[in-house]
């Protein structure tokens, strides 16, 4: 390992202990996958510096590369199995798929910028991601040809959940989604689809995310 890898490396423990573990994120997969995702080459080079600090980034086209910990949380809060078939509605980055990536069988991500989707596709391929499927379009919609997902997590703030999105949830999935109550509030809701087809929604902590482009 060269020493700039390392020096990343450090850095990455570092922020799971700080970061992720102290907040009570203790999901193994999860932490595992924080652990191993270079965060630092999913960012602009000219915020290398700052790739594992408490805080969300931008990254162009007035988007954001979440927070580690909220990254984190809500990968958690999906509780991702090593079967599961995961559709991410926002690539960003791709570093959210990276993450669900290490913990799942295949995932499936909607982004509507196409630059920014070109963007995550070269960063994912360099670090041999192929069982990544990206996708241009509106999130709103889903991937209906790839339906059912055992989860669906969406990385921008909507008005309430997508209907597709319910629909295209398996039996027994969760979707896990920033919602805009109001223009001061967001709030992660996590939406169960129970075994004989119900949907039940909770509420969770409060947050801030870009808004959900349709």
């Amino acid at each position: 390992m060269s020493s700039s890898a390392d020096r990343h490396h450090r850095r990455r423990q570092e922020m799971v202990k700080t970061q992720i573990e102290k907040r009570h994120v203790h999901h193994p997969a999860v932490v595992s996958a924080m652990r191993k995702v270079p965060r630092h080459l999913f960012v602009p080079p000219e915020l290398l510096e700052r790739a594992y600090e408490d805080r969300p980034l931008h990254i162009g086209h007035e988007q954001t590369i979440s927070q580690p910990y909220m990254v984190a949380h809500m990968t958690a809060l999906l509780d991702p199995k090593p079967t599961d078939r995961i559709l991410e509605i926002g690539t960003g980055s791709g570093y959210q798929a990276a993450v669900l990536a290490e913990c799942v069988k295949e995932v499936f991500s909607v982004e509507y910028l196409s630059e920014l989707s070109k963007q995550a596709q070269q960063t994912l391929q360099s670090l041999s991601y192929y069982h990544i499927h990206l996708k241009v379009g509106n999130g709103a919609l889903g991937w209906p040809e790839h339906a059912p997902f055992d989860g669906i997590i969406v990385t921008a703030a909507a008005k309430q959940v997508p209907t597709p999105l319910i629909d295209q949830l398996a039996p027994g999935g969760r979707i896990v989604i920033p919602i805009e109550e109001s223009t001061e509030n967001q709030f992660i809701h996590i939406v169960q689809k129970k075994e004989d087809g119900t949907i039940s929604e909770t509420k969770g902590m409060e947050v801030r995310f870009v808004p959900f482009i349709t």
